[in-house]
């Protein structure tokens, strides 16, 4: 698998560098033909800055941002988006001037939930959602569906990588996007052409990685 990675630059900061691996690969929703590991950007402050500078220029200033809630294990760029966003004059209205990060848990049937030490942080709040990588945006519905529930007002979607221009009629803002990966596809679970044609699944992943089979 490490033998055919590839990696992918961002228009904005040649240091953003996206490492891709094609195959045959397995996610909840789909089937998808490469996999995208975020793990440095994720784990170095560096990187995770880039990113964050990178992603807080589609913000204006006068949309209002509370909370940053972070998908995929990102809270790391999260709080270096919060910096960045609060250096460019972007207003909180929550009565603390200041923009939270915080991250959704999933109960025993996989629903999205916020505990109640949490929700103060999502009901009545301007909400930006970050993800690492929308593929089919049926994670990010749920998400946005979640956050409606509690009580929060989705201000914007930012992603590292979306193959998707909006989900739920609110545009994705992002670093990379299926174009940059021309033959990137993905595949609904029961419609694979890569499973017809008996190919091998390389790999189970989610935002939080891979797992080999």
């Amino acid at each position: 698998m490490e033998s055919k990675m590839f990696k992918i630059y961002a228009r904005s900061d040649e240091r953003i560098q996206l490492k891709i691996y094609p195959g045959h690969f397995a996610t909840p929703y789909s089937h998808i033909t490469h996999y995208l590991d975020m793990t440095t950007m994720k784990s170095r402050s560096s990187e995770a800055r880039r990113i964050a500078q990178a992603l807080a220029v589609n913000y204006e200033a006068s949309i209002p941002i509370d909370t940053i809630v972070c998908m995929d294990g990102l809270e790391v760029i999260g709080g270096y988006l919060a910096e960045e966003l609060s250096k460019a004059g972007v207003l909180s209205m929550n009565m603390h001037q200041t923009i939270y990060i915080t991250s959704p848990e999933y109960n025993s049937v996989g629903q999205m939930i916020f505990r109640d030490n949490i929700q103060p942080m999502i009901a009545g709040k301007n909400i930006l959602i970050l993800n690492g990588s929308v593929t089919t945006g049926e994670t990010l519905a749920r998400a946005v569906e979640s956050i409606l529930y509690y009580g929060g007002k989705i201000r914007g979607i930012a992603a590292i990588f979306s193959a998707v221009n909006s989900v739920a009629q609110l545009p994705v803002h992002s670093i990379f996007q299926k174009k940059d990966i021309p033959d990137y596809n993905s595949y609904k679970l029961h419609d694979c052409p890569l499973c017809r044609a008996k190919q091998k699944i390389d790999a189970i992943v989610s935002g939080n990685g891979y797992s080999r089979l």
